[in-house]
């Protein structure tokens, strides 16, 4: 028999054909496994909330750009080949010659062995460490320099990014890595999550309620200006060279006008590191997204419950 949450939060009992169970048996299930079920139930409430919480704290995990990208020697964790046992001679073999011979015949053949997968061993060592070097040398010296290797490494940075809702970036290094322009595409407020749940005092179930559309839109406001502040962050964090970021990011909505789906920039914000650099990196939970980012210059129309009008995002750093 299993046992799962189905989505009204109701326990769910199967045979091992995926047949419901008997009544009678699921109450019995009940009397003997209550605390496993209400740890199932717990589970899949954390799991549920776990969503929510997720698409609105991605910058969270924004690395503190007042620390440059260092190089960690990985581990060679190829073990080096184990050496034969010396040759031992029993009684029979000391006494027949033919009994010698092949046992020191067999030995020699171990020996070679070793000694060629010894050779084999240290040639990948020595290319592993050769490797290591080069990408030393890429980390601590070529993206500073190198445009070219500032996307790369910017590339792999953002690609490495676990996003709790599909998000795709394009970027350019502009002006010898000085600037950086973002171009996000956003998901849309139809991916938000849009329940909640709490696991009553009383009853073997989970109470999942679905979550008004004003908090939804709330929760995709925070969600996409959690996203950017994310991406300047690594951004300033990959690149020391970099001065200045350029976000802009869109979503593919209904235009009023024409019913057609279309790109849409929602905002577009110029960020200076020198002023990025005075956030408060241990403590960004206590920073609000939204707000951090009207610190800067922002294009963005936006109501207090989170509902974007079409901007036209910042092409180039503006003058000042």
């Amino acid at each position: 028999m299993s046992c799962s949450v189905g989505e009204d939060g109701q326990l769910v009992f199967r045979d091992e054909s995926g047949a419901l169970v008997d009544e009678h048996l699921v109450e019995l299930a009940k009397k003997q496994h209550k605390d496993g079920l209400l740890g199932l139930i717990q589970s899949k409430c954390d799991d549920i909330n776990a969503e929510v919480e997720s698409v609105a704290t991605v910058h969270l995990e924004t690395p503190n750009c007042n620390q440059v990208p260092r190089f960690e020697m990985p581990a060679f964790d190829v073990p080096a080949p184990t050496m034969p046992a010396a040759l031992k001679l029993g009684l029979l073999d000391k006494l027949f010659k033919k009994r010698r011979l092949r046992a020191e015949e067999n030995h020699r053949q171990k020996v070679d062995a070793f000694n060629a997968d010894t050779q084999k061993w240290q040639e990948k060592r020595e290319k592993f460490h050769q490797a290591a070097g080069v990408r030393r040398e890429f980390i601590e010296k070529h993206i500073y320099v190198d445009t070219t290797a500032m996307e790369q490494w910017l590339e792999e940075v953002l690609a490495d990014i676990g996003w709790p809702r599909e998000t795709e970036v394009a970027f350019e290094v502009l002006d010898g890595g000085a600037t950086v322009m973002l171009d996000v595409d956003l998901p849309e407020v139809e991916g938000m999550p849009n329940k909640v749940a709490t696991v009553p005092s009383r009853g073997l179930k989970l109470s999942v309620k679905g979550m008004s559309a004003t908090k939804v839109q709330k929760l995709y406001m925070e969600h996409v200006h959690a996203v950017i502040f994310r991406l300047i962050g690594e951004v300033f964090a990959a690149l020391p060279i970099a001065t200045t970021v350029i976000a802009s990011g869109y979503s593919q909505r209904h235009s009023g006008a024409t019913g057609r789906l279309q790109d849409e920039y929602l905002l577009s914000v110029v960020v200076p590191r020198e002023v990025w650099s005075h956030n408060d990196f241990d403590h960004l939970d206590q920073i609000e997204v939204t707000e951090s980012l009207a610190r800067f210059e922002l294009r963005r129309t936006m109501s207090k419950t989170g509902v974007f009008k079409a901007i036209e995002p910042f092409r180039s750093p503006p003058p000042h």
